[in-house]
Parts: structure tokens; sequence; C-alpha cells
């Protein structure tokens, strides 16, 4: 489920599952960007001298091209409902494959996990406060080896219940030995909940503090017993409503792309051999970037 609520909510408190959608996964607070486009060719035909005088000053050339995409840096158009207007997914974006900023040192080799109580900085930039359905105590930080679609190992960071601390970190040992790609791994920062939505977000993530979407009771994220897998390869959808609301090119599972979550694969394997249950087989919504230990 989204790590956002609608807007419309959100103006007040903020929507990742029961349906869940990843942070809706505004996940505007780290942001990262694609590569620079590489130069374009120059032509190898003789072309006439410039007329330009001696005098005038000759222009530096450019070192680098703007950035292709940069996450969370275009808001969008707002529907009654209070979420972002869903839009046709950019070119760009149709095929993701943004790079990983090492936000944690990258694995040296193999697949590495830790397992802690969540260190006070780590509590204090997430969305715990007092009131939240677990207390700190409850809950787990773990960093944890994954792949990126850069081809690149990295270090991510996850908040998780106490209880599924073991078994998460041997679910993603089993992605990082098939090599499956996430393109992020952080932990969600609270003042993600209130930002305005932007629809393009895919932070792999697990605790957030919030509700259900379009509900008041707590999501399973709040408990840190569900996860959203590459929310932007793996949509929610229910009737008109898709979240991130610019991934509608990957409601089209025929069309197979890497990070995209299928029925017996990989992931669904994994987290179904923890006994978590997969939100991909839910008729409405249907939320395929959702793994759950409650079944909601």
């Amino acid at each position: 489920m989204p790590n956002r609520l609608p807007t419309a909510l959100t103006l007040a408190a903020a929507l990742l599952a029961a349906a869940c959608v990843t942070p809706p996964e505004q996940e505007a607070a780290q942001r990262s960007t694609s590569p620079p486009a590489p130069p374009t060719s120059q032509s190898l035909t003789p072309t006439a001298a410039p007329t330009t005088t001696p005098s005038e000053p000759t222009p530096p050339p450019t070192s680098a091209t703007p950035p292709v995409w940069v996450v969370g840096a275009t808001p969008l158009p707002l529907r009654p409902d209070g979420f972002g207007k869903v839009l046709p997914t950019p070119t760009v974006l149709a095929n993701r494959s943004l790079p990983t900023a090492d936000r944690l040192p990258p694995p040296k080799s193999g697949y590495k996990a830790t397992i802690d109580p969540v260190p006070a900085d780590v509590l204090a930039r997430s969305t715990w406060q007092p009131g939240c359905p677990v207390g700190k105590d409850g809950l787990r930080y773990l960093t944890m080896s994954f792949w990126g679609y850069d081809g690149r190992p990295h270090t991510g960071e996850m908040i998780v219940n106490e209880s599924a601390a073991v078994g998460v970190t041997h679910v993603f040992a089993k992605l990082y030995a098939a090599r499956f790609p996430l393109e992020e791994m952080r932990v969600t920062a609270r003042p993600e909940l209130d930002l305005h939505p932007t629809g393009d977000g895919n932070n792999t993530s697990a605790f957030v503090c919030r509700p259900t979407v379009n509900a008041t009771t707590w999501s399973a994220h709040a408990y840190g017993l569900a996860i959203d897998v590459n929310p932007f390869c793996n949509p929610y959808i229910k009737g008109d409503l898709i979240l991130p609301e610019l991934a509608s090119s990957y409601v089209d599972r025929k069309n197979v792309r890497p990070g995209m979550v299928y029925a017996g694969d990989v992931v669904v394997r994994a987290f179904t051999e923890i006994g978590w249950t997969w939100g991909g087989t839910w008729t409405s919504p249907r939320d395929i970037q959702h793994f759950s230990a409650t079944g909601r």
C-alpha cells in the first residue's frame, strides 16, 4: 500500500497497504536521478567556417546534460479524491531502470544482513511516533544487500516488526541470489507522508505508521508487518486509481520488465516460505507490490 494518504486525507495526515501502495510513494525525501544521457553524435561532414568575428567570445563547452528524470520533482494535478491524477507513464519510466544512490556502504562481497534495535537517529527520521500501534522496542532495524537496476550491489535499510526480522532477511537473501533488481530500499521519512503526490516513487519499504488507504484503521505497514516491493513496477490498482499515479504502463503485466512481481516467481515464493501473503492475488484492490504477515 502507498506510503502516503490521499492528499485529501494527507492535508491533515497521510497514504503503502490493506491495499498498500508504497509510499506512493512520494518518496520524495531522497530522490534518485538517472545518469546523464550520452552526448549526441557529431556529424563528420565538413561545414562552412562560422561567421563570428575574432572579438566574439566562444561559449565554454557543456560537459554534462541534464538528468533524464528526477524522482519527486514534478507535482501532479489532484483528483477530487485527493490522489494525484493518473497520467500516462513518461517514456523514460516505461522500462524503468534508474540508478541507485548509495546511502550506506555497498557490500564488499556476497549478501550481508544485520538486525538491530532501531537506532535513535533512525527512529527520529522515520514515521514512528508515540501513538503508533507498535512501540519502538517492538521494531527492528535491518540492513540488507540488494542488486540495483544499475547491475551493482547496494546496501538498503528497513524497519520491520521484531517478529518478522529474521524471516525478512531470508527473503531478501533469496532475491539477492536471484539478482532480482530493486531501485531503492530506505526508511520512509515522516515528511513524505505530507508531500504533494508526484506518482513516481519506487522505494521498497516496510514500516510506515499510517492508516490503510482510504480508511482509518491501521495499515499492516504501521505494525512493520508488510513490505512493498518496487511499487512503481508493481502498482496498486482499484477502479480508475493507480498508485503510483504515473505507473499506468505497468498495469499491463504481459509486458514483462525487470523488477516486476509475478505469481510463482522468486519474490512470491520467498515471501510464501515465511508465511506471508501477496496482494497480487486480491481482486479489488489489486496490490501487486504488497506482501504482508497479516493477510491485509
